[in-house]
C-alpha cells in the first residue's frame, strides 16, 4: 500500500523539522498511540492500539529514523507485530521552504499481512488517510501553537 501526502505549515521549516522528530510530540500525535519510547538515537518502540473496520488490535513497533539531512529530509522505517498481524514501513518526509512558512511532503509503501490485510483490505486506504490527516492536524497544533 502506497500512501503520500502534502501538508503546509505557518512555521519555519527548522521549527517543522524539531516539531516532527520531538518524541514528546509524536507520542501525543500519532493516532492510538500508548508508548513511545527512544531505546538509543533515533530509534524507538512504539506501542499503539489502532483499528481499520471490525478488526482492532494493539501493536508493538520498532522505528528508526535514519538518513536525516537536517532540516530537509529523513527516511523512517516501521516493522511491527500484533493481534494477528504483521507491518512493514518505509517512508520519506521531504521539508521545503515556502512563502508562508513550510511544508511537508512524504511518501511511503507499507505492506501488512494477516488478519488486517485479509478483512480490512478495502479500509486500509481510507484508514491510512485518516490517521496520516489526524497526525499532521496535530503536528500542526504543536508546531504552530
Amino acid at each position: 500500500m502506497k500512501i503520500e501526502g502534502r501538508y503546509s505549515f505557518d512555521v519555519s521549516r527548522q521549527k517543522l523539522w524539531d516539531t516532527l522528530l520531538d518524541p514528546d510530540v509524536l507520542a501525543s500525535c500519532i493516532p492510538g498511540c500508548r508508548e513511545f519510547r527512544p531505546t538509543s538515537d533515533d530509534r524507538y518502540t512504539v506501542s499503539l492500539k489502532v483499528g481499520v473496520g471490525a478488526v482492532s488490535g494493539t501493536y508493538r513497533a520498532a522505528v528508526a529514523v535514519e538518513d536525516k539531512v537536517e532540516p530537509e529530509s529523513y527516511t523512517m522505517l516501521v516493522e511491527g507485530k500484533g493481534s494477528g498481524t504483521t507491518i512493514r514501513g518505509k517512508g520519506t518526509m521531504t521539508l521545503h521552504e515556502t512563502e508562508n512558512g513550510s511544508e511537508v511532503s512524504f511518501v511511503g509503501d507499507a505492506q501488512v499481512t494477516g488478519i488486517i490485510a485479509r478483512v480490512g483490505q478495502r479500509l486500509m486506504g481510507s484508514a491510512s488517510k485518516s490517521l496520516v490527516g489526524q497526525f499532521f492536524s496535530c503536528i500542526r497544533e504543536k508546531a504552530e501553537g
